[in-house]
């Protein structure tokens, strides 16, 4: 009897959390369901289309989906205004939102787990590193759970669409390379397949731009995705979503796998 009483304390011990857990989950998701079927107003539509001008372009059902990811997005992630910045207002995170979201509209994706803080300065801010060397910078992504961003950097990438330049875009593609512990250009993929054709299309394209970069050639890939592979996952999905017909011509394998990847072919948005 009291072997019997002591297993199914044991039992409770182990299941308790399980089961906690596993409640903790379904909240968030019916949470997540909820505020994804939430849509924007027509007032906050039309400021997000001036400072985003790629949002019009989406089709209605797509417009509509990154609306409800928008609303996730402002629910579980946090704002924090520096270097001077007063705060950062409801337009400027829908704003922010709506860059970042782009990227999630047809992929399997966790809402960037591990993203839980955005820091905004106003303008290009200066950072240490970690050899104690300073630079100017317009936005990094951090393993550790952060995103810092230049808001003068965000209008102007969110504005400009076809320059191939986005802040947002770029840092938060960096948050996907980095949601399996590494920053090496290989987001977390579905099958071992897809990490083999990764693997096949994105080397040799990132060799290829290192060797024109080398020799001072131009490319529809801006050449600081030559600094490493991580560089050149970020660079190539700016490129993506900004220069879709280019990249298309360019790199056909690279467009396509991208296309499959993010689950979008931007083309058709044009």
């Amino acid at each position: 009897m009291h072997a019997l009483i002591k297993a199914l304390l044991l039992l409770a011990i182990v299941a308790i959390p399980f089961l906690l857990l596993r409640l903790l989950n379904n909240k968030k998701s019916n949470r997540r369901q909820a505020l994804a079927k939430l849509r924007l107003d027509s007032d906050q539509r039309t400021t997000l289309a001036e400072d985003f001008p790629l949002y019009a372009k989406l089709p209605a059902e797509l417009q509509d989906d990154l609306d409800g990811l928008i609303h996730v997005f402002l629910a579980e992630k946090a704002f924090m205004p520096y270097g001077g910045l007063e705060e950062v207002t409801p337009h400027m995170q829908r704003v922010i939102a709506a860059q970042a979201c782009i990227l999630l509209l047809r992929m399997p994706h966790n809402l960037y787990s591990k993203l839980r803080t955005i820091l905004l300065y106003p303008d290009a801010y200066v950072a240490t590193d970690d050899h104690g060397e300073t630079s100017v910078r317009l936005g990094e992504s951090w393993g550790t759970g952060s995103v810092v961003l230049s808001w003068a950097s965000v209008i102007s990438g969110g504005k400009n669409t076809e320059d191939g330049h986005n802040v947002t875009i770029h840092e938060l593609s960096h948050q996907l390379d980095q949601e399996d512990g590494a920053a090496d250009g290989v987001p977390e993929l579905q099958t071992r397949g897809a990490y083999r054709e990764w693997a096949s299309t994105m080397h040799p394209e990132f060799k290829t731009l290192v060797k024109r970069s080398e020799k001072g050639k131009p490319s529809v890939i801006d050449s600081y995705g030559a600094v490493n592979p991580a560089e050149f996952f970020a660079v190539s999905t700016e490129t993506f979503y900004e220069k879709p017909e280019q990249l298309k011509e360019k790199h056909p394998k690279l467009y396509d796998l991208l296309s499959k990847y993010y689950g979008v072919d931007p083309i058709q948005w044009l």
